[in-house]
């Protein structure tokens, strides 16, 4: 009877420790850096908006859970979040191969693409080719400088990093520029849409594996039922329109989700 009950004991563990290890989500603590307006900053009162921190929200309602929001360094996220202060980074953070070497994601969030923005009047700026000559300003520090370090300044473009892409818009403006390289939906909202961009357009998106296009949540590796939680309130936010109506309340008639 010894024997049975011993290798009952044995045989059972396993489901034991499966149990142990399944948790039951009643709280989402996401990662985020609140100094990138529209997408996540902070208000007045002290308290976060944007984009992100919206929809952040409407996915936790949809999977009744609390939301809590950890603020903390963009550039220290992913070691932040391996770290376990938080449980995913909810921060408009690009899937790119270096990152998935590292972390998982969850299902898209959004598109975010890469555009050259150039006056109206000129005729350059839908390909990669016809920025020869150029004077091409970029964020410094981003993927956008990258890409057109090692693809455009081959093809003639004079390259230009600047520590804030307002400096971007301002050297566009007084014609030290020819364009700047930047995301497209940040341009949007933060220069086309106002009144000193009224002259500027955004050209095309750039399709390249350096600049990626998805924005989603980063998880930690093989954290498989956060993710399938995640996707299930991601899908929950199309199917009934709230995605929509952020995303119509941040950048008007844009579709970010499609490309």
């Amino acid at each position: 009877m010894t024997s049975l009950r011993k290798l009952l004991s044995v045989l059972l563990l396993p489901l034991c420790a499966s149990a142990v290890q399944a948790k039951e989500w009643t709280e989402i603590r996401f990662g985020v850096y609140p100094e990138y307006p529209p997408f996540e900053s902070v208000a007045a009162d002290g308290s976060l908006q944007g984009f992100d921190i919206e929809l952040g929200n409407a996915i936790c309602a949809k999977l009744q859970v609390k939301c809590t929001w950890v603020h903390n360094e963009f550039d220290g996220m992913i070691p932040a979040l391996r770290a376990r202060k938080f449980d995913a980074i909810m921060s408009s953070m690009a899937v790119t191969p270096a990152r998935e070497k590292q972390i998982d994601f969850s299902a898209k969030l959004f598109l975010s693409p890469t555009s050259v923005i150039v006056r109206k009047s000129a005729d350059f700026g839908d390909t990669p080719e016809s920025l020869k000559g150029k004077q091409i300003g970029v964020l410094q520090g981003s993927l956008q400088e990258a890409y057109a370090r090692a693809k455009l300044a081959p093809l003639g473009a004079q390259v230009k990093a600047y520590q804030a892409q307002d400096q971007n818009y301002a050297d566009l403006l007084n014609g030290r520029l020819d364009a700047t390289l930047t995301d497209k939906l940040e341009a949007q909202l933060n220069f086309l849409s106002k009144p000193e961009g009224a002259d500027f357009k955004s050209g095309p998106a750039i399709k390249d594996p350096t600049l990626p296009l998805d924005i989603a949540m980063g998880l930690r590796k093989n954290d498989s039922e956060l993710k399938a939680l995640l996707d299930k309130g991601i899908a929950a936010v199309h199917a009934d329109g709230t995605f929509a109506a952020i995303q119509k309340k941040y950048v008007g008639e844009l579709d970010i989700y499609n490309e």
